[in-house]
């Protein structure tokens, strides 16, 4: 076979097709071009899912009439200069670009035109690159004092093949959205407009650098819930730096698309990273839940290497170990320091499934007029539903509580004086407690009030109600008591009759060896057996009979993947888990007011008893100024 010296033309199309995916690479590149150059504007213009026109305008430093030619030169670029000695550094980069290859991949694919104006100069000149075929440098009109305006046609056309593969211009405009919003996240100092065919999708001032203008630019982007939900990310160790938002337990998704980290000011989809969230999170939500979090690495440049996927959207750090530790540490601190503190939007979704319009109209009374039948409901006790209110129901007892017995209601009784009450006492209309005594509605949680079906706590705070779900809430409460005594007492082993060797690949087996002192700590003894097997002496007691190959090979998994051995951790806390959840109040059993205030003390002081040990709420509160809301009354 004879080896032929491929053509320029041909060299650059192979180098665009590493580089320029879609239409949204070339905008990731351009945007980055943008801000390297100092930009504190850019505005990006789309049409057709950015196939038939993209245009990136900035106000950077912008360019002269020489350096147009040379930027679409392939591997031209100011972002790399030779040291003292020489020597051109690729392991301190501070820039997002500095392989020059953007501007040619683009032109030797499409329609480029190149227009800039440098910062302090009078004349603004323009490039036209067609296919890989550079024109010459013309005085051109710009209207900044200074900038660039990147604007490419007809992407792909040189490539018609590449075309074949590209999504419906709805997916591929989608994309482009996400990675300017991904930009826009991580420099809140720059200001970012994004039109899609002709209508304006995004526009984000430029905010304030810093935590508080990072937290307006998340929420611009993410939403108001996010910001109601998040909790703030500052710690550092060894040089490195972890900032950010993550979001409650409890506001989670189903999938891991609202995961957002960035590497010295770079978004990057980072395995390690990923693996980090999820053993932050992994006692707190269930394998099928994600949480959402913006997470900002800051370090020293010599310590991560940029320079390892063509679109330098994964990172290599010469430490990962301390990198992921950082996080996970981070992440729990932050997570321990919310308490028992829930997400907003399970109390929204309450509100949200009560339907004021849809109440039923007062049906006639053929005894004569009744205060409850003008309500729309009778207190009787057979059904014990209330009409209008689907799925919501309310067990009407014969009479006033008294301790763990109910007394019946006297010939006569009342309603109507009970309900007006009632009302006073929501109205605060009632004498001020005895001097000394505690007024347990000051407390978070509130005074518990009642129990409804014997499984929900209804308590009221100062300015509203909260509901329980005393199953719920215990199982967490069991669950990092179990968790505490677990680490005080370390893990109890039990030895297995006859040892098992479990064959792995060499790789693999040498990973799994290598934590074997980790493991020990979990309870799994373990120690090499030739050059592809490990031998299991002893497992973690909570597990009973396990299938110890396949917890060796899931540990080997993660390894590989994350570089920690999860399977174990989460077999444990799942074991604990369930042990929580069968030895836990259960939903059907009746409770005093002393357990029902007792719980909700506990629950105010235990860290993440917001959430069951699957990330599910384990309690709802609803604002008085929402529920008066509800029925018109603002």
């Amino acid at each position: 076979m004879t080896i032929r010296r491929l053509p320029p033309e041909t060299v650059n199309r192979i180098a665009a097709g590493e580089v320029i995916e879609r239409p949204a690479s070339a905008v990731k590149e351009l945007v980055e071009n943008a801000i390297d150059a100092g930009a504190q504007r850019i505005e990006v213009q789309t049409e057709q899912g950015g196939l038939t026109r993209i245009l990136v305008a900035d106000d950077g430093g912008g360019l002269t009439r020489e350096e147009l030619s040379l930027a679409v030169e392939r591997h031209a670029t100011s972002k790399l200069s030779p040291g003292e000695d020489g020597a051109w550094d690729l392991l301190r980069i501070a820039t997002l670009g500095f392989r020059g290859e953007a501007l040619p991949s683009i032109g030797s694919v499409a329609r480029l035109t190149l227009t800039a104006r440098a910062k302090g100069s009078a004349d603004a000149h323009a490039l036209l690159v067609e296919g890989g075929a550079v024109g010459v440098a013309q005085p051109a009109a710009f209207s900044g004092p200074h900038g660039a305006r990147v604007e490419v046609r007809d992407l792909f056309y040189a490539t018609p093949a590449r075309l074949k593969f590209m999504k419906s211009e709805r997916a591929e405009s989608m994309a482009i959205a996400e990675e300017v919003k991904r930009q826009a996240m991580a420099h809140e100092a720059v200001g970012f407009t994004l039109e899609l065919d002709g209508r304006r999708v995004l526009r984000l001032p430029p905010e304030a650098a810093g935590d508080v203008g990072r937290l307006k630019r998340l929420t611009a982007i993410l939403g108001a819930e996010f910001e109601a939900n998040a909790l703030l990310i500052d710690q550092s160790r060894e040089g490195v730096s972890l900032s950010g938002y993550a979001g409650l337990p409890t506001y989670s998704r189903g999938n891991a698309a609202h995961q957002y980290l960035f590497v010295n000011g770079r978004p990057v989809r980072d395995r390690l990273l990923q693996g980090a969230l999820r053993a932050a999170y992994a006692d707190f939500l269930a394998r099928d839940r994600h949480p959402t979090a913006a997470l900002y690495v800051e370090l020293d440049p010599e310590q991560v290497d940029i320079n390892v996927h063509p679109a330098k959207a994964e990172v290599r750090f010469r430490d990962p170990a301390l990198v992921r530790g950082l996080i996970v540490g981070a992440l729990r601190h932050a997570l321990a320091g919310a308490g028992h503190r829930a997400a907003t939007t399970t109390a929204s979704q309450a509100l949200g499934g009560f339907r004021p319009g849809g109440m039923a109209p007062p049906r006639p009374n053929a005894a004569g007029y009744s205060a409850w039948g003008a309500g729309g409901w009778s207190p009787s006790a057979s059904t014990g539903v209330l009409p209008g209110l689907t799925g919501v129901s309310a067990r009407v007892e014969p009479g006033p509580y008294q301790g763990d017995s109910y007394e019946a209601a006297p010939q006569g009784f009342d309603y109507g004086a009970v309900a007006e009450a009632a009302a006073g006492f929501m109205r605060e209309e009632r004498p001020p407690p005895e001097a000394g005594a505690v007024d347990a509605t000051q407390f978070p949680l509130g005074a518990a009030r009642a129990q409804v079906h014997e499984t929900y706590i209804v308590s009221q705070t100062r300015d509203g109600v909260v509901i329980v779900d005393q199953h719920a809430a215990h199982e967490r409460l069991v669950y990092e008591r179990m968790k505490a005594e677990l680490e005080a007492g370390g893990v109890a082993r039990q030895a297995l009759l006859l040892p098992e060797v479990v064959d792995l690949d060499p790789a693999e087996a040498q990973r799994v060896a290598d934590k074997a002192e980790d493991l020990a700590a979990l309870g799994l003894i373990i120690e090499p057996f030739g050059p592809g097997a490990i031998l299991v002496r002893e497992t973690p007691a909570l597990l009973g009979e396990t299938d110890v190959g396949g917890l060796i090979r899931d540990i080997a998994d993660d390894l590989a993947e994350n570089g920690a051995a999860l399977a174990l951790a989460e077999r444990l806390q799942a074991v604990c888990s369930t042990m929580a959840c069968h030895g836990s109040v259960r939903a059907g059993r009746r409770l005093s007011a002393t357990e029902m205030n007792a719980l909700l003390r506990q629950m105010e002081a235990t860290p993440h008893s917001g959430q069951c040990n699957h990330g599910r709420p384990t309690y709802v509160e609803l604002k008085l100024a929402d529920i008066e809301r509800l029925f018109g009354r603002r």
